[in-house]
């Protein structure tokens, strides 16, 4: 496997940890800060503890991946997350082991990937009218008509107080169940703006229903999107 193009932090200015750091992470940072023979050999050390992170994390998501796309998914992902250690070296505090703070970049990327990987093939429904897929609440004849009159709002919310743009984005997160990295890639935005305007859709259907004193109810239909 060829190694991949490390990231100079040799020349940046170090901020100090905030925490005393455990001798394996000290000895980890002055490795990976140093130059030549001592400095390549951990970062090959680095990939190599990165990759098995990496296919972990796709092995417990294995059953919605191609078999023949695992490895790769989990070596793309160790080298993307190699990448982003090296570029943030300088903000590792010591609050934990260097190796579990490392650990996370690599985990994240390997659930990126295969997220956008489980969803290569399927289609992005971006339609409104899908909010009609919730399922009723299972709280029992006693709650029918409530649960009735709560959706009916949310309906008559989402078509007359949201933007197309954020009916297509809530329906897309919150009904279809779409990864929010995969839309923001099939939508060319980022994972931010695509926050900010659920957050902004949910607002304007909590205040719509506030009016109609149903909040409440709504709650477990509005839950935050991970």
């Amino acid at each position: 496997m060829t190694r991949p193009t490390a990231v100079d932090v040799t020349d940046r200015e170090v901020a100090p940890p905030t925490t005393a750091l455990d001798e394996m992470s000290a000895r980890w940072l002055s490795s990976l800060r140093s130059t030549g023979a001592e400095r390549d050999q951990a970062i090959q050390e680095l990939h190599a503890l990165l990759l098995r992170a990496a296919r972990f994390e796709v092995a417990r998501r294995a059953s919605a991946l191609p078999a023949r796309d695992r490895d790769d998914l989990a070596v793309q992902a160790a080298d993307d997350a190699l990448m982003h250690v090296l570029d943030k070296l300088d903000t590792f505090e010591g609050r934990s082991r260097f190796t579990t703070w490392v650990y996370k970049f690599a985990i994240y990327e390997a659930g990126v990937k295969a997220r956008r990987r489980s969803w290569q093939d399927r289609e992005v429904t971006l339609e409104a009218e899908a909010w009609s897929l919730l399922p009723d609440s299972d709280s029992g004849p006693a709650a029918t008509t409530e649960v009735r009159e709560l959706m009916h709002a949310l309906e008559d919310g989402i078509l007359t107080t949201l933007t197309a743009h954020q009916r297509n984005v809530l329906v897309a997160l919150a009904v279809t169940g779409v990864p929010i990295d995969v839309l923001a890639e099939r939508l060319g935005t980022t994972r931010g703006a695509l926050y900010k305007t659920l957050h902004d859709a949910r607002r304007k259907l909590r205040g719509h229903l506030s009016n109609q004193g149903l909040a409440v109810l709504a709650d477990g239909y509005l839950k935050e999107t991970r």
